[in-house]
């Protein structure tokens, strides 16, 4: 397929490939394990397969998607050699993935009609919500965007330091109350601060607390409908973030989040160091929302905007 030739950003790709290595050796290992001595396709390597991409949290759902697509080719093809397996899949998942992203951005980017882009983030403590929104602060000032924080996530003082501390090294105002305040109030005065300063990006953090979900429902929207006093069509997006690293306990979040508020777009961190990366591919799949971020490293440059052809290169690799 013509779309993995094209050229990617060397020093970007090079941190993909690095950061999905531990997934991508685990899947091949036991893919290698599952094929040898064999020379096509059977129904025996196929449930090897349908094994091998359940247990790389690709999730079941996906993986019979996967299998089928797969079937249908051996199928047309009448004949379809083990050595010829990887491109298959490769070209498949990439096709999967398409149904979900299409015409995803490459950088950093904003809609030129909205200002300020208003993005609230949602997600339960702990998967790199903070050090998230502090990366695509730092991603986002870099393309030249003036960015303002809201420290709306009130329930915790830590959340809000670790907010502060990330508004100081990138070097960006951030709007902030007393811990235990109300956080559309915390939202309310980000936006009128980033409208008084022309701001182009405005990333308001929030509590991620899923033990009861329908108090967490009611204060999302009651955070939605304040900011909309100020700016009448935010949030632009409301971005989850998800730990990579959990497998199918990222599944179980994101069926919570979605079910309350609506969730337009992912972030999924800590690829790096773990064999669950197939994780991306299900959740994108299942959920038929959009992975616009991914984590594959610490530093601050190793949040990336997603790309399903520099993905599934660096995973079938």
């Amino acid at each position: 397929m013509s779309f993995f030739k094209k050229l990617f950003s060397s020093e970007k790709k090079e941190t993909l490939d690095k950061g999905l290595e531990k997934s991508k050796t685990t899947f091949f290992s036991k893919l290698s394990k599952a094929v040898a001595g064999k020379s096509k396709v059977d129904d025996a390597v196929l449930d090897d397969l349908e094994e091998i991409l359940v247990a790389s949290d690709v999730g079941v759902a996906t993986t019979l998607k996967v299998i089928e697509r797969i079937e249908n080719r051996v199928a047309q093809d009448k004949y379809l050699g083990t050595d010829e397996l990887n491109q298959i899949l490769r070209e498949e998942i990439a096709a999967l993935l398409s149904e979900t992203h299409s015409g995803e951005a490459t950088e950093f980017e904003i809609p030129k009609q909205n200002k300020p882009y208003v993005l609230m983030v949602v997600g339960v403590n702990g998967v790199g919500k903070t050090t998230t929104i502090g990366k695509l602060a730092y991603q986002f000032k870099k393309a030249g965007h003036n960015v303002v924080l809201g420290a709306a996530d009130t329930f915790r003082a830590a959340a809000i330091d670790q907010l502060q501390i990330w508004a100081d090294r990138v070097g960006v105002p951030i709007v902030r109350q007393e811990m235990g305040s109300d956080p559309a109030s915390v939202a309310f005065d980000t936006l009128q601060s980033a409208v008084a300063q022309n701001a182009d990006v405005v990333i308001i953090d929030t509590a991620g607390r899923l033990h009861n979900k329908i108090n967490l429902m009611n204060e999302l929207a009651k955070v939605k409908r304040v900011m909309q006093k100020v700016v009448a069509d935010a949030p632009h997006d409301v971005l989850l973030v998800l730990d990579g690293s959990t497998g199918q306990n990222a599944f179980e979040q994101a069926k919570q989040f979605t079910a309350a508020t609506e969730v337009t777009s992912l972030a999924v961190t800590k690829l790096d160091g773990t064999a669950k990366g197939g994780v991306v591919i299900g959740i994108s799949d299942q959920f038929q929302i959009p992975v616009k971020y991914i984590g594959v490293g610490e530093g601050i440059e190793d949040l990336q905007v997603f790309n399903k052809y520099e993905f599934v290169d660096s995973f079938f690799k």
